[in-house]
C-alpha cells in the first residue's frame, strides 16, 4: 500500500489517524475544504470528493459529530462550529439542566480514488456529556464520558482514548477495507 493522504487542518486528528492506522504511511495535507450542511454522510462524502478531485490522488477525510439525545441529534456534524464558539465548557453549561445528558460520538471516513466512488467508513461510541474534566486531547473530550466508563476521553490520554474512540472504529473499518482490497488486487 501506497502512502495514505489525510486531508485534514487538524494536526489532533492526524496524530489520532497515523497512530492507529500503522503500520500503514499516513501522511497530512493540510488543505481547507468547505464545510457544508446536511447529514454527517452527504458531508463526508462531498468533501472527499472535493480533495480528490483537486489534488487527483487518493485521500481521505474525517468528519465528527456528537450527536446529543436531549437536542434530537445536535450539533451532530456541526460540533466544529460549537467547539470554535463556546468550547466544550459552553457545550456542557447548555445541556447541564437537560435531564438527559446521553449522546452518541460518531466519526465518520470518507475515501475517495480518481475516478471512484468515495467510500465511507463510520465508527460511533454511546455516552454522555458530563462537566468538564481532564487536560488531554481535544474539541469535546473533556466533557465526553464513554458508556462505560469512569474517566473522560481527556482524562484517559492519547494512548487509552485511541483504544476506544469513534476514530479508532471508524479508522479500524478504512483499515481493515484497505486490506482486504489491497490484498485481492
Amino acid at each position: 500500500m501506497k502512502t495514505l493522504y489525510f486531508i485534514t487542518t487538524n494536526r489532533n486528528k492526524f496524530e489520532e489517524a497515523r497512530e492507529i492506522l500503522q503500520p500503514l504511511v499516513v501522511e497530512q495535507i493540510p488543505l481547507e475544504i468547505p464545510e457544508l450542511q446536511g447529514t454527517p454522510a452527504f458531508i463526508v462524502q462531498e468533501k472527499v470528493l472535493a480533495a480528490c478531485n483537486k489534488l487527483q490522488k487518493p485521500c481521505f477525510v474525517e468528519d465528527v459529530a456528537l450527536c446529543c439525545n436531549a437536542w434530537q441529534g445536535l450539533p451532530g456534524p456541526y460540533i466544529k462550529d460549537f467547539e470554535q464558539r463556546i468550547r466544550a465548557e459552553g457545550i456542557w453549561r447548555m445541556l447541564k439542566d437537560f435531564e438527559d445528558k446521553t449522546c452518541k460520538a460518531a466519526a465518520l471516513i470518507g475515501y475517495c480514488e480518481p475516478g471512484n466512488e468515495p467510500r465511507i467508513f463510520e465508527g460511533t461510541v454511546e455516552g454522555e456529556i458530563v462537566e468538564p474534566r481532564g487536560t488531554e486531547g481535544f474539541g469535546f473530550d473533556p466533557i465526553f464520558l464513554p458508556k462505560g466508563f469512569q474517566q473522560t476521553y481527556a482524562e484517559m490520554g492519547i494512548g487509552e482514548k485511541n483504544k476506544i474512540s469513534h476514530r479508532r472504529k471508524a479508522l479500524e473499518q478504512f483499515k481493515e477495507w484497505l486490506r482486504h482490497e489491497h490484498a485481492t488486487a
